[in-house]
């Protein structure tokens, strides 16, 4: 882990791939621990409310939380009802992404930071938590390159895209996140981020939310979805993998299921830069958050 001038934390590259430097037991957020990052998924299903409980009660108990949250089930709504669709694409290593051309990107920024920010800032601040509601592009929170060109799959044919508004998150802006924690409040984060010619992009929620656990030294990172965790035989619940060793989390990318490919990968970065755990769990049930810091989902690490 690097810091630029700004305080910004910025993630290293080394041979074997995302490392930095071990500052997990030193680092401190104002004198206090960043304990927990919380992704909420943005799929059909997932009950913020009984999130939002569970947020506020880890908050009035003196938790330092980051929530970060997505919003594809309802982007995809309002993509169809504005006559603009959403595409979704497949790499060439075999991963699913939407297909980000300036118009879906008004459309993602509309919902994502629109709609599902404030909803979720609204409901936390009707049970009495301070939330501030930022995308990744305020500040400059989430920076990284923007991909001039996307290389795809389709219809067995292998295509170069381009004009695409997607990207990575490679540095995170700690200062701002903890200046926001010391003074009271609760950042709740969603996409785009800010590409380094100052161009929003579209980034994936769960690498952005491993990204920032990594840049605060969170000992947990609890990602929700609508299902229960890794499913070993999708969508069969009760085919649920409850633990995976950190080391062998390369294995289960084979059984991961479309977008929990990148729930995986975000894992795996976030344990090799120093992330205690990271736990998939349910976001259907009461008390989400801490059901997962006790055991249930899938826990990887720790």
């Amino acid at each position: 882990m690097a810091r630029d001038e700004h305080g910004t934390a910025e993630l290293v590259r080394s041979g074997q791939g995302q490392d930095c430097e071990n500052e997990r037991n030193g680092r401190q957020a104002g004198g206090m621990r960043i304990m927990l990052v919380v992704k909420i998924g943005g799929s059909e299903g997932i009950e913020h409310e009984l999130i939002a409980d569970d947020l506020a009660e880890l908050v009035r108990k003196g938790e330092r939380l980051i929530v970060v949250h997505g919003g594809s089930a309802l982007t995809n709504r309002v993509a169809e009802q504005l006559g603009h669709p959403p595409e979704f694409v497949t790499s060439v290593s075999g991963f699913s992404s939407r297909r980000t051309d300036r118009r879906t990107l008004e459309i993602f920024e509309m919902v994502y930071c629109g709609q599902v920010n404030k909803g979720l800032v609204e409901r936390l601040q009707r049970r009495g938590v301070n939330a501030i509601g930022l995308a990744g592009l305020d500040g400059r929170i989430w920076q990284g390159p923007r991909k001039d060109a996307i290389k795809i799959v389709r219809n067995g044919r292998r295509m170069v895209l381009r004009d695409d508004y997607t990207g990575k998150v490679e540095k995170v802006n700690a200062s701002l996140l903890v200046s926001l924690l010391d003074a009271g409040y609760l950042p709740v984060l969603t996409p785009p981020a800010i590409s380094y010619e100052g161009e929003a992009s579209n980034v994936d929620g769960d690498r952005a939310a491993a990204a920032t656990a990594v840049a605060l030294g969170a000992e947990a990172l609890v990602i929700l979805s609508n299902v229960p965790g890794l499913l070993e035989r999708f969508p069969d619940e009760s085919s649920l993998i409850r633990n995976i060793p950190s080391g062998r989390i390369e294995k289960f990318l084979e059984v991961a299921a479309d977008r929990m490919k990148k729930k995986v990968m975000g894992a795996q970065e976030a344990l090799a830069q120093g992330v205690g755990r990271v736990v998939f769990a349910d976001g259907r049930v009461e008390r989400p958050i801490r059901r997962a810091l006790e055991g249930e989902g899938t826990v990887i690490g720790g």
